[in-house]
């Protein structure tokens, strides 16, 4: 499959994961910060399980396009880390969004 193709369905799984797939419960409940989890009564689930779901659906995505194990662990480690930096305000949509693509790009380079 030629680069530019496999970085187009990366970038599309990407799209659709981050912004299909993710639904408003998911997004708040990501950051541990929100006040969705102010309520300690909750049942609500923890922001790491919501996060840790959240990456997996990334590296899944990942696994699915690439059959690659590797790159799919590394789409769902990475993909924890960055959400986490932007949940903690450390960097902002543009740097998440950046680094994201990034990976895709190194990914492409992998296969």
């Amino acid at each position: 499959m030629p680069g530019f193709e496999l970085f187009f369905q990366l970038l599309v799984g990407h799209a659709f994961a981050d912004f299909v797939l993710q639904s408003e419960a998911m997004g708040r409940g990501k950051n541990r910060h929100s006040d969705i989890h102010h309520n300690k009564a909750s049942t609500f689930p923890r922001w790491y399980y919501w996060l840790a779901a959240h990456s997996l659906v990334h590296g899944g995505i990942v696994y699915l396009i690439t059959n690659s194990l590797l790159l799919g662990l590394i789409e769902t480690a990475s993909h924890c880390l960055i959400d986490f930096s932007k949940c903690e305000g450390k960097i902002g949509m543009n740097t998440d969004q950046g680094l994201h693509v990034g990976f895709k790009i190194g990914y492409v380079f992998a296969v």
